[in-house]
């Protein structure tokens, strides 16, 4: 395949993983929203994993990984990365008209302030060099420290009396932070399966260790942001979005001997960048009005954006979106016993 081919390829692939990833979304904060909290959260997990909503969220979150994987053959980081930031461009759209209402323009001015953020985040973190894997003992330290880390964000412990929407961005942080410690570690296991990792041959036990961490940290990531919805769609996909490759970023400059591009002025570049991102968060966050459950009593502010019980009903008397009905997006019609995460 010719290079102008190959491109054009990556390209294509990479906004099929964006729109897969942004129906994932909208359909795991309108499950979210439209399911109230159980008392003392007991049995929420099972009850998620009993719905079919859930399981169509998961397998659109697999479609737009594997679309990802499969631009990565055929494009550069460099291109592929930037694109996946359109997740959160799709989804606002997608969201806003299974609620039937209209994105705010607040909400698109929070969204292209994010986007920039997170394009020049990423344009600035990639390796100036080819990077290391971890070594096993790396790898244990990560998981650990990463672990309580997430323990912390997910208690709710750093986020002061942010409230639910507070509570929703740590849940949300806490998610990318996994998925991008997930990322990581596949690393190190490729390479570990390659017989290509720093130090000793590894053993088969090590191994498979190195599996069951992805497989928790990948699974935590995907069950800390259906939590993060709770409190709306937006700001919490753009946090997600931007403490992925962020967590990516520390473990390769601390660890791998990665750096910033263009060296000190990366380091700039990055700093600026991460405060675009921010300004884009916090717009977002006040983009609708006020937080889920504001937008659960009035029909507007963040909750509005992933559709309140009475939006949700409204958009399947009226067939709603296609793709959002494939998806499980619609809510049913009696009205399910809850399954928040956390909180």
């Amino acid at each position: 395949m010719n290079p102008a081919a190959g491109t054009a390829l990556a390209v294509l692939l990479s906004l099929v993983s964006a729109a897969g990833y942004a129906l994932a979304a909208v359909a795991q904060s309108r499950l979210a929203t439209a399911s109230p909290a159980a008392p003392g959260g007991r049995g929420a997990l099972r009850a998620l994993l009993a719905r079919g909503q859930w399981w169509w969220a998961v397998g659109l979150n697999a479609a737009g990984a594997l679309a990802h994987v499969a631009a990565l053959h055929y494009g550069p980081l460099t291109l592929v990365q930037p694109l996946g930031a359109l997740t959160l461009v799709a989804a606002l759209p997608l969201g806003a008209y299974c609620a039937h209402r209209r994105v705010t323009r607040t909400e698109w001015r929070g969204a292209l302030w994010t986007l920039a953020g997170l394009v020049g985040l990423v344009a600035v973190t990639g390796p100036a060099a080819p990077g290391e894997a971890l070594s096993l003992r790396e790898s244990l330290v990560v998981a650990a420290a990463t672990a309580l880390l997430i323990a912390a964000l997910a208690s709710g412990r750093l986020q002061g009396s942010g409230g639910r929407a507070g509570r929703g961005l740590g849940h949300a942080t806490a998610s990318g932070i996994a998925s991008g410690v997930a990322s990581a570690l596949t690393q190190t296991l490729t390479a570990a399966l390659a017989l290509d990792l720093p130090g000793a041959e590894p053993t088969w036990w090590q191994t498979a260790l190195l599996a069951v961490l992805i497989s928790g940290f990948a699974t935590g990531g995907l069950l800390l942001s259906q939590a993060a919805y709770r409190g709306g769609l937006a700001a919490p996909l753009a946090v997600v979005n931007l403490s992925n490759p962020a967590a990516a970023a520390v473990i390769g400059v601390a660890l791998l001997g990665e750096t910033f591009r263009a060296g000190a002025w990366g380091w700039l570049a990055a700093a600026g960048a991460s405060l675009i991102a921010a300004r884009g968060v916090v717009l977002l966050t006040k983009g609708g009005g006020g937080t889920g459950e504001a937008g659960a009593a009035t029909g507007t502010g963040a909750g509005a954006v992933v559709g309140t019980n009475a939006g949700a009903g409204t958009a399947a008397e009226s067939g709603g979106l296609p793709a959002a009905r494939i998806a499980g997006l619609a809510a049913p019609e009696a009205e399910p016993v809850g399954v928040p995460l956390a909180g």
